[in-house]
């Protein structure tokens, strides 16, 4: 007689906090963080390797990990912040409020990607039950009153399940993305947009053009540490036109593109022999995401070129099937990007301070989706009974 095999429960998991990434095996890391370039052990490594995500610049990682008979089954990219810069979820208000009322809002706790507003995994694992562990690790941390609340920014799917809870705060933002509907091509893109806006967008590819920019696109390990030094020049004068300081170093840069050289692309726009500006982005099978950009001339439209054209050119050559544009950008819109709803999450620790930054988010919600509804009425895509080109 045939007997069934007792399933026996998982292992009981430990959670522990003492742990650094780079002590961690990146394979494992990779694997419970679904293999997306953005959130790979590589990629963070490289922001704390070089100084760009660390104590130095308000960023100390404070990462939690899971454990299961020794073996690692979770992680969340934590980080005790000293500021809200590099964070793309703006919370300089709350702050200010804070400091009104003579409290203490910084040290907080981010969950995040290091200055990249990227939708994805914030915490990694394959078992609901382990990232709901690491969520209430914390939330145990602010308890304790060490940190004055936590931020898990840029979160989706199953890990937006996870933070429905009554003491935890829902926040939503808006970014422009381009999806690929199967076009052989960029004319084939444009054929869907209106008269007028098919025209614009030509027009701004044709001045460009004319003024004899010719642009190269390069992948992996054909970017030559030249072509890296130009493109930091490029990035470094975008920030000093601002008036602002660059995040990001050319060690990180250099790292990057010798640890995933294979996710990189490299856009460089050049004229009569000189290079004159440069966009770099991160790229899988599935999605492309536009990072960086700078030029060291002024040529009308090349904006647009560099870091929209180009990348939609690239993903439709490669059957990519997303473009994520970055952070903000209603001008997005009319090169085809369309608007997207974002999403993140907030545990304030002051209960008075969480009342009134529920009601506000509440608020912000629904302008938000009023926002988005108006924009989805206003992309260049036509109407299903307008005239072929």
């Amino acid at each position: 007689m045939a007997h069934d095999t007792p399933t026996l429960p998982p292992p009981p998991v430990r959670i522990r906090d003492d742990i650094p990434l780079e002590a961690l095996d990146a394979g494992r890391w990779d694997a419970l963080a679904g293999g997306g370039p953005l959130i790979s052990h590589r990629f963070l490594a490289a922001l704390h390797a070089t100084g760009c995500a660390s104590t130095r610049t308000g960023w100390t990682p404070r990462y939690l990990t899971a454990w299961a008979d020794e073996h690692l089954v979770g992680g969340m990219p934590l980080y005790e912040k000293a500021h809200s810069y590099g964070e793309y979820v703006f919370d300089w208000g709350w702050a200010d409020a804070y400091r009104r009322y003579g409290r203490r809002y910084y040290p907080k706790l981010v969950c995040a990607i290091p200055f990249t507003p990227v939708p994805g995994p914030r915490f990694l694992g394959d078992r609901s039950a382990v990232k709901g562990t690491l969520l209430d690790a914390a939330l145990d941390i602010v308890a304790d009153g060490d940190m004055s609340s936590l931020h898990i920014l840029f979160i989706e799917g199953d890990d937006r399940a996870a933070c429905e809870r009554p003491a935890i705060i829902a926040r939503t933002g808006v970014q422009f993305h381009w999806h690929n509907d199967g076009y052989r091509d960029f004319d084939d893109f444009l054929s869907r947009f209106s008269h007028d806006k098919r025209k614009k967008v030509k027009q701004d590819r044709r001045k460009v053009r004319e003024t004899g920019v010719a642009f190269r696109r390069i992948t992996g390990h054909d970017i030559g540490d030249e072509d890296l030094a130009f493109f930091f020049r490029c990035y470094e004068a975008t920030y000093r036109a601002h008036r602002s300081t660059p995040y990001l170093t050319r060690e990180f840069f250099e790292r990057i593109a010798a640890t995933m050289p294979e996710h990189l692309l490299l856009v460089i726009g050049e004229r009569d022999g000189h290079r004159i500006c440069a966009a770099l982005d991160v790229f899988d099978t599935h999605a492309l995401w536009g990072r960086y950009w700078g030029a060291v001339d002024y040529i009308p439209g090349l904006h647009f070129e560099a870091c929209y054209y180009q990348a939609i050119d690239f993903c439709i050559e490669r059957g990519i099937g997303r473009f994520e544009g970055g952070a903000q950008g209603v001008h997005k819109l009319a090169r085809g990007l369309t608007p997207v709803v974002t999403r993140s999450a907030h545990a304030i620790g002051e209960p008075a301070f969480a009342d009134a930054i529920a009601e506000y988010c509440a608020r912000e919600r629904i302008d938000i989706a009023h926002t988005v509804d108006e924009l989805e009425h206003s992309t260049p895509f036509k109407a299903a009974s307008d005239p072929p080109p």
